[in-house]
């Protein structure tokens, strides 16, 4: 009995030792003596470009839309900020006669 219990607890504290090993590093594969060519499709024909589908006409109108869209939120927040740095402008200035009187 005291053999066996001494052998599992020996193998106890060599399953422990083994789990503590660091890992052994990945073998490199090996470099191929001759280079890989691509091989070649059979049919050595020219393959066709695939072309976008085209557009129908609800969906051009609706992209013209949506550019018309954009054009007058930029042309806005042109004139939004340009208004903005004229009152910021006007304020500045206001403040230095104030500071002056």
């Amino acid at each position: 009995m005291n053999k066996i219990l001494a052998t599992l607890i020996a193998a106890l504290f060599a399953a422990g030792a083994y789990a503590q090993a660091p890992a052994a590093a990945p073998a490199k594969p090996a470099a191929p003596a001759v280079a890989a060519t691509p091989a070649m499709p059979a049919a050595s024909a020219p393959m066709a470009k695939a072309k976008p589908a085209a557009m129908t006409a609800e969906e051009k109108a609706a992209a013209k839309a949506a550019k018309k869209e954009k054009a007058a939120a930029a042309k806005k927040a042109k004139a939004d900020a340009a208004a903005a740095k004229k009152a910021e402008a006007a304020a500045k200035k206001a403040e230095a006669s104030a500071k002056k009187s």
